[in-house]
């Protein structure tokens, strides 16, 4: 290194000397960046090609899975079939009749007999805004 430094020396001169090894320095520099980006980049290049292989392995995974769980879920249908054709060979389903549940929510109803309601003042008939008005409307004076 130090056999270089004096020959240099010696052919450029000691006046350009420092401004050649500034050129020289900045050249190096440039030089060890693009080596480090050419470096990145290809460690990038290998990350992005075990990811590509971990998603290739993912993915067919995810597909074994839901071959199976559509096999199984084939399988389950045609067994749940048999069952219910040995169960009701050609019936039709039979569904309870209709029957009105008889409520009236408006009314108040329970085991209590209706002479203690009376009593009570709960109401058993079912009125309208107007004529529970016009009911309880004092009688008008002359």
């Amino acid at each position: 290194m130090a056999l270089i430094g004096a020959v240099a020396l010696v052919v450029i001169g000691p006046e350009k000397l420092p401004g050649v090894a500034r050129t020289l320095g900045t050249l190096l520099g440039k030089a060890q960046r693009y080596v480090a980006d050419v470096k990145a980049e290809v460690n990038r290049s290998m990350a992005l090609d075990e990811l590509k292989k971990m998603r290739e392995t993912v993915e067919g995974a995810a597909r074994d899975v839901e071959n199976s769980i559509q096999t199984q879920a084939s399988d389950f249908e045609k067994s749940w079939q048999e069952a219910t054709d040995q169960a009701l060979p050609d019936a039709t389903p039979v569904y309870p009749q209709y029957r009105h549940p008889r409520k009236n929510f408006r009314l108040k109803q329970g085991a209590t007999p209706q002479w203690y309601k009376a009593r009570a003042g709960v109401r058993t008939k079912a009125q309208s805004g107007a004529a529970r008005v016009a009911r309880f409307r004092p009688p008008k004076l002359r």
